[in-house]
């Protein structure tokens, strides 16, 4: 009898079956699909899920197939390029918010913007803690040239050009001249003794206007009241700021060589200098840097640190005396160029009343660095104490929002104890 002519694959498609092979070989699958009916409604979809199966052709002769070629996949690094279109303000958000959270081991497909940015730019992850630190950080900073030469330069864009212009905005490599130092001690545990004296004062309920620290030299009054506000969500008054001021100029008497030579104005002289018809009275301000007053002269400080008050908001402003530099921080991570225009021109009379020298502060440069960011609407008085605090000991800023909670007991201790550590 004649052979039947062989069935090829594709005929079997075309009839709607297709060939299967098992143990016992190649069997047809017919059209009927009616015994999966029977099978458990996960074991179903999960069969009607699964990939397709494709059979491989056979080569005759026992020839190997050809090596596949390598697919190229599809990389999760996003190019630099495309943040070449980022505005200011979101680059230096994105950068902020990648170094002020720890750094924490991710999946390689998952794209940590700020993170990704700050190796773009060689700025360092914030781990907080112990870890030991420069005084100065490496990598970039933002330098805003408000030099009169390069106003002069470019007339035509002078009118439209502002202290946060782009076009001003330049990155000057910081100068890694200093010391490593364990910051340990910023982040020292409260004994159980100072955390059941902390706590005593901090969470009762009935309301005092007993006095509980006098400092006698400022002549600030701390009662139980005003402590309250280093609870948490507590808003920081102008009494607990004030005193921890004192307290910090004291640090740097005691300690000379250890710390900056700073000086640190009050809660109440931006307002005071900020006034009148013009917003600006250097008169009224006068006499609170005399010779006789404070055993010095504003001229011999490297940094002066001036509390700037925006409503219910706290943000800082710097004058570095050694660099020529004015800086603005903002721990909500906004600018405010007025506010550094009137302290220009203060150092200027300041500096003609006190020295009788004259000194010329377009040339000086606004420098706008990386700092971490409050996460909430209460602690913005913190940052700012921490700002100064880190600041005049020459340090980077190497602390974040978890730290708020430990810093609000810390300084309650530091008021009681009447000495900042």
């Amino acid at each position: 009898m004649p052979r039947a002519p062989a069935t090829s694959a594709a005929s079997h498609r075309r009839r709607g079956k297709r060939r299967v092979v098992g143990a016992r070989g190649a069997e047809p699958l017919p059209r009927d699909r009616s015994h999966l009916l029977a099978s458990r409604s996960f074991t179903l979809r999960f069969a009607l899920a699964a990939p397709p199966h494709h059979c491989r052709k056979r080569r005759l002769g026992g020839a190997r197939p050809p090596a596949p070629s390598p697919r190229r996949r599809r990389s999760s690094v996003v190019p630099p390029s495309r943040f070449l279109a980022l505005r200011p303000f979101a680059l230096r958000y994105l950068l902020a918010a990648g170094a002020s959270t720890p750094c924490r081991r991710r999946k390689a497909s998952v794209i940590d913007m700020g993170h990704l940015l700050s190796r773009l730019l060689r700025e360092s992850t914030d781990e907080g803690g112990s870890r030991v630190r420069k005084r100065r950080g490496k990598g970039l900073r933002e330098v805003i040239d408000l030099s009169a030469s390069r106003v002069q330069a470019d007339k035509a864009s002078a009118s439209r050009r502002d202290i946060g212009d782009v076009s001003n905005i330049t990155l000057e490599k910081v100068p890694d001249d200093s010391l490593e130092e364990d910051l340990s001690e910023l982040f020292a545990p409260l004994t159980n003794e100072e955390e059941s004296e902390v706590n005593n004062l901090l969470n009762g309920s009935a309301h005092s206007k007993k006095i509980i620290v006098l400092h006698k030299s400022s002549n600030i009054e701390i009662t139980k009241e005003k402590l309250w506000c280093l609870r948490p969500r507590g808003w920081l008054n102008d009494e607990v700021i004030n005193l921890y001021l004192e307290l910090l100029k004291e640090r740097a008497e005691r300690e000379p060589q250890r710390f900056l030579k700073c000086h640190f104005f009050n809660t109440f002289f931006y307002k005071k200098l900020a006034c009148g018809k013009t917003d600006y009275d250097y008169q009224s301000v006068r006499r609170w840097t005399t010779p006789n007053k404070l055993g010095y002269r504003l001229a011999d400080c490297e940094k002066i640190f001036i509390p700037v008050h925006r409503d219910v908001h706290w943000c800082l402003a710097i004058i570095d005396m050694k660099e020529e530099t004015f800086h603005y921080l903002d721990s909500l991570g906004g600018k405010d160029s007025g506010v550094l225009r009137i302290l220009a021109r203060y150092i200027m009379d300041e500096l003609k009343d006190k020295n009788n020298i004259e000194i010329d502060t377009s040339s000086w440069r606004e420098v706008s660095v990386h700092i971490p960011l409050q996460h909430n609407g209460w602690d913005c008085g913190m940052f700012m104490l921490k700002f100064i605090d880190f600041y005049s000991r020459g340090l980077i800023l190497s602390f974040s929002q978890e730290h708020m909670e430990y810093f609000r007991r810390r300084t309650a201790k530091e008021i009681l104890r009447l000495r900042a550590d």
